[in-house]
């Protein structure tokens, strides 16, 4: 009896020690499986980009690096400088890299200058595709292009922005787009856009577009920046209001860019209690530099019998205080009241 079960202990030992070094031998079998089949890691590791986000970076030492393709790409326009590097299909000695000269031509082996400056990239290939043909070199040549390298890519905005500085371009965009990519005006933006295109062959060429966030858009909406274009977005102009008013200081002529004297007023909260209103002056700047003193019936602007007077940037609405009896006792002194005055704007 005591033999038996000695006998018996000794079989189960062995079938849990065979049980266990059989899971061992599966486990490790299926690490070496899972080994075989997963990816390599580090930078030998390449995953598909999304379409439409990224692509291959043309003649890359390493194929796996991958670049962004600006959204203005498609509409892109070859222009001087830029270095191009045209493959022909089964034809080593017509492929290689092409600089565009500054007459916008490309040279290729044993073809004419090819003018390209102006054309897309697919232009650009149909024109070489359509000179070997023409020239008689070969029957069915199959292009392709990639640039290599570009010409001038941005624009600058300077001015009332709220990110002045480099924008970049590969392709003309919009006037308004431009400034939207600065972040937009600022609040003391004027309504004032200038833009400025350098043209060596025939001179510098400025426009001015007429542009406002409350008012219509026709007159810039059809502008277009070129890369090498320079924006100025220009500030408001400021007109004073001093004396007896209730909130004295500088206020900028923002959106449509007019101001009156009535508005100008409102915004400097009205007239004080000790404001003497018949003798309101508004103060402007000759062009000759000399002073002129305006004298305005703010009683019948409010009655409505006459309209309020335009004014212009620069220009100073004076409300004197009662107890005096002229309204500028000192021109200077005015003028003078206008560098330490408070800047506002309207929100």
């Amino acid at each position: 009896m005591h033999n038996f079960k000695n006998t018996n202990q000794s079989h189960v030992a062995r079938a849990v020690a065979f049980g266990i070094v059989g899971i061992l031998l599966a486990s490790a079998h299926q690490k070496v499986a899972y080994a075989q089949a997963a990816p390599p890691s580090g930078n030998n590791q390449q995953n598909p980009a999304p379409q439409g986000e990224a692509r291959p970076m043309p003649g890359a030492a390493n194929q796996g690096s991958l670049i962004s393709v600006p959204e203005d790409f498609a509409t892109l326009k070859l222009a001087p400088g830029f270095l191009l590097t045209v493959l022909v299909y089964d034809e080593p000695d017509f492929s290689g890299p092409a600089r565009i000269d500054n007459e916008g031509n490309i040279n290729i082996a044993f073809l004419k200058p090819i003018h390209v400056a102006g054309d897309s990239v697919a232009q650009a290939k149909q024109q070489i595709q359509a000179a070997f043909r023409d020239q008689g070199i070969l029957k069915n040549p199959q292009i392709s292009i990639d640039v290599q390298q570009f010409a001038t890519t941005s624009a600058t905005v300077i001015g009332e922005v709220q990110n002045p500085g480099k924008v970049e371009l590969l392709a003309p965009h919009s006037l308004l787009e431009v400034i939207g990519m600065t972040g937009g005006e600022t609040q003391v933006a004027g309504n004032e856009v200038e833009l400025k295109r350098a043209d060596p062959a025939n001179g510098d060429a400025s426009s001015t577009y007429h542009y406002s966030r409350g008012g219509s858009t026709a007159s810039i909406r059809d502008a277009m920046v070129h890369p090498g274009d320079t924006v100025i977005v220009k500030r408001a102009g400021i007109v004073y209001v001093l004396g007896a008013v209730n909130r004295p200081g500088g206020y900028a002529m923002q959106e449509q860019g007019e101001l009156n004297v009535a508005q100008a007023i409102s915004l400097a909260q009205g007239l004080a209690l000790q404001a003497k209103v018949g003798a309101l002056r508004v103060v402007q700047h000759r062009t000759d530099g000399q002073l002129v003193e305006i004298p305005i019936s703010y009683k019948r602007i409010m009655d409505g019998k006459e309209a309020p007077m335009n004014l212009a940037a620069g220009d100073i609405v004076y409300v004197p205080i009662s107890r005096m009896k002229t309204v500028l006792s000192s021109t200077t002194g005015l003028i003078g009241q206008t560098s330490a005055a408070a800047i506002y704007i309207t929100k």
